[in-house]
């Protein structure tokens, strides 16, 4: 065997079925078997990859053992002479593992070789050469002194930032993601540590291939996508700890006492002056809008009352106005932070309700107040007006100087254009359909007609005024996927991928974030917090339904039908939105009620209605609840 390819795998399976169909299209005519380790995923995993791809040899553990130790399983067992550690949320080229190959063949001083990785918008990923994270290397990286000079041989010497991307070169460290290696090598230096569980190994492997007397390369000539680089994770609390901790198993490993002493102590001190920068930042950035509305809102409140006043000749107490005022500007900010409008990207619907429910709250306490402190109600009345205008002024207003970084959550129908074949595109669209929630517009862009057309990607997104793009796997190559991708120099266009004969479309700029067409958050409707939030809100709206039953006999066929529901909604012997399909309870998931409203039409296919029903239980939220009831207020009889 020539190469043993190993993919560790923990609950992404929607990332695991298109990184194993690349694989298998690069193994074409070359002696490679594939191994996928599982930690004990509870998504399918195994039983996808024992279906879908039978020639993959598959270890099931049952508990997650960790990256080094699964690896580990899979290296003991391989025959070949090269072994490659490939992550799941990754995509190769179709010559990857052939020019990987024949590096390593032409060069036999080399223990292992790294290529471009790129990310999910096609921005190569600086993890892709790496040095050895001596302290006063840590110190830069762990600081972010080394992004202030990326260019610096000695500053960013973690990310070996003198040398092109472009060049193959000697480096250092390599990246867990795609780690390809001889045997040969792995058998003199040894395999994975096993003290790391998750992050640090690939460092303490790669280095330790340089002590055994190889070389690591960086080979440039091939790319591959890895959805989750390092940019993505490095805003987490969690990973600078778990990280930088084991950087310090590394140090009091390979370093000297006295070394890795003086390592320790930089890592400590850096690590909690970085934590405390971020706690602080993320402090600031959340207290600041609000504190910014709350000010506004007071001097307008204020601005408004005295206005009124000399209007009406009344002379108002400064110090009780001045009190109450503060209160009804405290009230509307609690009501922006409790319907979510502080969280972006804005919804416009969701300010208008922060201004409803605030008039409210303001009006009940205001009339409950004694008379000697109801000075104004014209001005409580007048309230949601006021800050209605402010606050939509105020979010357009920063949404024209960024759009980035302040945007708005529209309700317009995104435009797909989608690249590939006639077939395909019948098929992807008829998929997006069936799992959006708002309309969609499609282009399509004929891959056997319009290839010059499609090579100038970035006018096709302004002519066309794409929201996003979708490649046909089975149409395109990962090379020139990865290449077109790298193409646009649009940063608002989100790309995805559709696999060849599956209902998953991957996108999105990592694993952390879920795109509109997949769903990889595991919010169970199992859980004790999701079903008493689904049966408030099937209580909720069933008795909201009995207040509006004179509109829903209307919109609805029959009326009998329709109060028997709403009979059974309150009382609890039925749901609102549950599985589709005609068995109550889908095997493996957990049980719900007979619902009023299935998730998606009965009339989609039956492989469309499991896995609808399966993103349903895993990522349940009410809201999503709430845009189904709005959608069907004429289908209640069911």
């Amino acid at each position: 065997m020539k190469l043993s390819v190993i993919i560790v795998n923990y609950n992404v399976e929607y990332f695991l079925e298109q990184c194993i169909l690349s694989v298998l299209k690069a193994s074409n005519e070359l002696d490679v078997d594939i191994y996928m380790v599982d930690n004990a995923s509870v998504d399918g995993s195994v039983k996808m990859v024992q279906e879908k791809f039978p020639s993959v040899i598959v270890v099931d553990n049952k508990e997650n053992l960790g990256f080094s130790k699964a690896n580990n399983q899979a290296m003991r067992m391989s025959q070949a002479e090269y072994v490659l550690l490939l992550n799941p949320d990754t995509v190769i080229e179709e010559d990857t593992l052939k020019k990987c190959i024949t590096f390593m063949d032409e060069r036999p001083d080399a223990g292992s070789v790294g290529v471009k990785m790129v990310d999910g918008k096609g921005i190569i990923l600086p993890e892709s050469k790496r040095g050895l994270p001596t302290p006063e290397t840590a110190f830069y990286k762990i600081t972010g002194l080394n992004k202030l000079f990326p260019n610096s041989k000695r500053i960013n010497r973690y990310y070996l930032g003198h040398l092109s991307f472009d060049d193959t070169n000697e480096i250092e460290i390599l990246s867990g993601a795609f780690m390809f290696m001889r045997k040969k090598a792995l058998d003199e230096v040894g395999l994975l540590d096993e003290a790391y569980f998750m992050y640090g190994e690939d460092i303490d492997l790669s280095y330790r291939i340089i002590l055994g007397g190889y070389k690591n390369y960086y080979f440039p000539e091939t790319s591959i996508i890895h959805y989750k680089g390092e940019s993505t994770k490095k805003g987490s609390l969690n990973y600078v700890f778990v990280f930088y901790n084991a950087m310090v198993i590394f140090a009091k490993k390979h370093f000297s006492s006295k070394n890795a002493a003086i390592f320790s102590r930089l890592i400590n001190i850096a690590i909690w002056l970085r934590a405390s920068w971020s706690i602080l930042v993320r402090f600031i950035k959340k207290i600041t809008l609000p504190t910014v509305d709350f000010l506004v809102l007071f001097g307008l409140f204020l601005f408004a009352l005295q206005w009124y006043g000399q209007w009406q000749l009344i002379d108002y107490d400064k110090d009780l106005t001045n009190k109450v005022l503060l209160g009804v500007s405290a009230v509307y900010i609690s009501s922006l932070f409790f319907r979510g409008a502080f969280r972006k990207p804005w919804k416009k619907w969701s300010l208008f309700q922060s201004c409803i429910l605030g008039f409210a709250i303001s009006l009940g306490i205001y009339s409950l107040m004694p008379d000697t402190m109801r000075f104004s109600r014209a001005i409580i009345l007048l309230s949601p007006l006021i800050a209605g205008v402010y606050l939509m002024a105020s979010r357009g207003l920063l949404n024209t100087i960024s759009k980035k970084r302040f945007p708005f959550r529209t309700d317009k129908s995104t435009r797909f254009g989608i690249i590939g074949d006639t077939a395909e595109y019948t098929r992807v669209t008829e998929l997006i359909s069936q799992t959006r929630t708002l309309d969609s517009e499609y282009i399509h862009f004929d891959i056997e007609k319009e290839k010059e057309k499609i090579e100038q990607i970035d006018e096709l997104i302004n002519v066309y005024n794409l929201n996003e793009i979708v490649f046909c796997a089975v149409n395109l190559s990962s090379s020139d996927i990865i290449r077109l991708m790298s193409l646009s120099g649009n940063k608002h266009i989100d790309f995805k991928i559709a696999p060849p004969e599956s209902l998953y479309i991957i996108g999105s700029n990592s694993i952390d974030k879920k795109g509109d067409l997949f769903i990889l958050d595991v919010n169970s409707i199992s859980k004790n917090e999701n079903k008493k939030k689904k049966r408030t809100f099937d209580l909720l709206a069933g008795l909201l339904l009995f207040l509006l039953l004179p509109i829903l006999t209307i919109m609805n066929r029959s009326v009998v039908q329709l109060v028997k529901n709403l009979c059974k909604l309150v009382l609890g012997s039925k749901t609102l939105v549950g599985y589709a399909g005609k068995i109550n309870k889908p095997k493996d998931l957990p049980s719900l009620k007979p619902c009023i409203i299935p998730t998606v039409k009965e009339s989609a296919s039956i492989d469309i209605i499991q896995k609808m029903n399966i993103l349903y239980a895993r990522d349940y939220k009410w809201r999503n609840d709430l845009s189904t009831l709005i959608k069907n207020l004429g289908n209640l009889t069911v």
